[in-house]
């Protein structure tokens, strides 16, 4: 006999865990589900969440609905008000037409032919990280290869000069909870106001330096699109340089350190690509799909109305659980089986779907189509040191605090 599902725990250990597992169960029974806990749509199914990007009703503009609610008081810390009137800025909390105008700004940086010019940068630097790993023992591949790569190439995109990188990365790492979903922690914010505020006077001062002295930089590019009349204010300046900062560097790192843990998991797979029998670029895509770096979206309705049957109240949150969809067997045979020879195209949906597809997929394929294949085939003898992964207890991002790996046992 079925079990009925009555009840679940977005944050719970079982869902961080196993959410392809958790949310799969969930899929198969009941794709639209209300979550009595946190008072919100929980939607699962493949067809469901695509069908819910497309539709201009589930809004992405959720941020600000908090702000006025929880932010508004005499009693709010200013730097904390601050933090979020940031992340309202971003493009990704905004639908058209702010969404669009902020989007064709900075497009053309992540275009394919704009990223392909970084494959050689990429390529040498990967190969550069991978040197310096121990030849022996046991290290930690987020740290020594999977953050660096991306956070350097997306500093460099902004402008950031290689001497202010680490104070850079200190003040990135203080305001991730921010936009990661923990919650149920109720220190997840801890030490973010401060964080951001410090980022905040730190690109006002890039700006700053690059209004006198313009370079080939996105920074540079803002500028002159803030200069063309009311295009973009010095606050969407902010907000975008923040935006492109989180969007560019975690997500990516979690991606790699992701994927390699599975091909570690899956020693037949991992052969498979370090002996090149399959092409690099189907190879990520099959990582994307089984495990991606993003969990979920989240989104409000804009208006009241009946979805898949249900009917649904405006203001209501919704969570998107892409975990669910990419492994949805209505659409994938063999869901749960990795394989890298899969053949995919690109229907996952671990860049989201419709307008608000990630802008930066491209420059994360090609990170991860250089760097994971590198590590494979330059370090073969790597081994988990632990098969239980210390996964981040948050809703929106899958991603582990460290990957710590023995090499040449």
């Amino acid at each position: 006999m079925t079990k009925t599902i009555t009840a679940i725990d977005l944050v719970g250990p079982e869902a961080i865990r196993d959410p392809h597992g958790y949310f799969g169960a969930l899929r198969d029974e009941s794709p639209v589900f209300w979550d009595e806990r946190y008072r919100s749509w929980v939607i699962t199914g493949y067809r469901e969440i695509t069908t819910a990007l497309r539709d201009p009703r589930f809004s992405s503009i959720r941020i600000a609905p908090f702000i006025r609610s929880k932010l508004s008081g005499p009693d709010t810390d200013p730097l904390m008000r601050q933090a979020f009137d940031v992340l309202a800025g971003w493009m990704v909390f905004q639908d058209a037409p702010d969404h669009m105008r902020l989007r064709n700004l900075v497009n053309k940086a992540f275009t394919a032919r704009s990223v392909e010019t970084l494959r050689t940068h990429i390529e040498e630097l990967a190969d550069q990280l991978i040197d310096h790993v121990p030849a022996h023992g046991r290290f930690d591949l987020i740290e020594e290869v999977a953050a660096p790569l991306p956070s350097i190439i997306i500093a460099e995109l902004l402008g950031v000069p290689v001497e202010d990188r680490q104070q850079f990365e200190r003040w990135t790492q203080k305001v991730a909870p921010l936009v990661s979903g923990g919650l149920d922690d109720p220190t997840r914010y801890d030490g973010v106001a401060d964080g951001m505020d410090k980022l905040l006077n730190y690109f006002k001062g890039l700006v700053r330096r690059y209004e006198k002295e313009p370079a080939d930089n996105l920074i540079t590019q803002l500028i002159r699109a803030r200069d063309e009349g009311d295009r973009l204010n010095e606050a969407e300046v902010l907000a975008t340089c923040t935006l492109i900062l989180f969007g560019g560097h975690e997500t990516t790192a979690n991606f790699i350190a992701t994927a390699i843990r599975q091909l570690l998991l899956h020693p037949d797979q991992f052969a498979v690509l370090r002996d090149r029998r399959v092409t690099d670029n189907t190879a990520i895509e099959e990582c994307l799909r089984f495990d991606g770096p993003a969990k979920a979206l989240t989104r409000v309705l804009a208006q009241s109305l009946e979805f898949e049957g249900h009917q649904m109240q405006a203001g209501q949150r919704v969570f998107l659980i892409l975990a669910g969809a990419n492994r949805d067997p209505a659409v994938f045979d063999d869901p749960n089986t990795f394989k890298l020879d899969r053949d995919l195209g690109q229907r996952h949906i671990a860049f989201g779907y419709g307008p608000h597809f990630c802008m930066g997929a491209m420059l994360a394929r090609l990170e991860g189509s250089i760097l994971i294949p590198k590590i494979v085939r330059r370090l073969p003898d790597i081994k988990l040191a632990d098969k239980e992964a210390d996964w981040m207890p948050v809703l929106l991002t899958r991603g582990m605090k460290t990957l710590y790996l023995d090499r040449g046992i």
